[in-house]
């Protein structure tokens, strides 16, 4: 057997990769929270913060990649105490361990934030939050309950914005603490109010912004199975837009603000009346439309009476008359223009028009026409036709 005590020569490369590989299997470094003092502190131009955390004690190295440190929601600076979670490994390249950082806040607030995610983690994954355990809110309320402070800004948005909405739904406010001792069991006590009474449509429950620790009432566990258990929909309107709180993410829906909560909660009478109006508008006129076709019909189906077929008959008679006209003027167009054609040939072969050339016709009393010389007779009387009047006379 190999003796364990024996030296084993390696690289500098292998014995950090070594020491890396040992770090990164410990699960415990793999995602701890760090609380300490910032010093010597640098963003560089890619993005990237180095730092260094310290104690009274001791010292870690640090670093926070651009991704992470984008979105953090202050300015990190030497002095500071802050709160870091990350993971801590060793950079092999200069051989030191150090953190890196993925989530970092003041420590003014820290431990409030440590127990609102420890929370919020908890009720996820019992299922508080999931989309399929959320209910539609009433598109039609008839009473808006209103859990929050009785003054305030807040209680003011929500009724003025509900009332100037839909005058017709009414508002009931259940006053409540809404931060302090004792604000987050007089919030339970308005949800379950509501609830035992069954005396609202939609609930309403929030307050207007502040710090952590203004807003904590609506972080804590009872107040978020509270409004889990609740039949009545409620909607979430806790601070300000940035602010999320427990009961945001545990109510059927959330509000970035009280004044939108109350634009979620009831719809705009203006735009139902211009769509009633415009649903009327489009039923009358199907109705008259299916009253004229209906008419059309009916009188198609209905018996004729003997007026009827007489005045159909007259029309009838009107439309013979007025074609047979047509076809008259027609004909005798037609036939007047064949008769002047036939008259221009006649009128060329008339006798009359050899006669005005300067010619004469001999014709007996009988109207034979004398054409050759064996024709005339001695003695015998005839007529010389000449253009305009005739001689008598007598063959010799």
């Amino acid at each position: 057997m190999e003796d364990s005590t024996q030296m084993v020569i390696g690289t500098v490369s292998r014995v950090n990769n070594y020491i890396k590989r040992l770090l990164d299997s410990k699960p415990v470094l793999s995602n701890l929270w760090v609380k300490g003092e910032i010093s010597n502190y640098k963003r560089h131009s890619s993005g990237h913060i180095y730092l260094t955390l310290k104690d009274e004690k001791s010292v870690l190295r640090a670093v926070m990649f651009r991704s992470a440190a984008s979105g953090l929601a202050f300015t990190p600076s030497d002095g500071m105490r802050v709160i870091a979670r990350g993971r801590v490994s060793v950079y092999e390249a200069g051989g030191a361990y150090q953190l890196y950082i993925e989530e970092m806040i003041p420590d003014g607030v820290g431990a409030l934030y440590l127990e609102y995610e420890r929370l919020k983690n908890r009720l996820a994954e019992e299922g508080l939050f999931d989309e399929r355990y959320k209910k539609p809110i009433p598109q039609y309320p008839s009473v808006i309950g209103v859990v929050t402070a009785p003054t305030g800004a807040a209680v003011r948005d929500i009724i003025n914005v509900a009332t100037r909405r839909f005058p017709l739904a009414e508002i009931v406010i259940y006053p409540v603490l809404v931060q302090g001792a004792g604000a987050k069991e007089s919030i339970v006590k308005a949800i379950e109010y509501f609830n035992e009474k069954n005396s609202a449509d939609t609930l309403i429950v929030g307050r207007g912004g502040g710090s952590i620790e203004d807003l904590w009432a609506f972080n804590e566990e009872i107040v978020a199975r509270a409004i889990f258990a609740s039949h009545i929909p409620v909607i979430s309107a806790v601070g300000h837009e940035v602010d999320f709180t427990i009961a945001d993410f545990v109510a059927d829906m959330r509000a970035p603000t009280p004044s939108a909560a109350a634009e979620i909660s009831v719809p705009s009478a203006a735009e139902l009346s211009r769509m009633l109006a415009m649903l009327s508008s489009r039923m009358l006129g199907s109705v008259q439309a299916r009253i004229e076709n209906g008419a059309l019909r009916l009188k198609r189906l209905m018996p004729r009476t003997p007026q009827d077929k007489i005045n159909e008959y007259r029309q009838r008679l009107d439309m013979c008359i007025k074609r047979s006209e047509n076809a008259y003027r027609l004909r005798l167009t037609e036939c007047a223009g064949r008769l002047g054609e036939l008259c221009g040939k006649l009128d060329a072969l008339s006798p009359l028009k050899t006669l005005s050339r300067g010619y004469a016709i001999p014709m007996l009393s009988d109207g034979t026409v004398l054409r050759r010389a064996e024709d005339f007779k001695s003695g015998e009387d005839f007529t010389l036709r000449l253009r305009e009047e005739s001689v008598e006379c007598t063959v010799k």
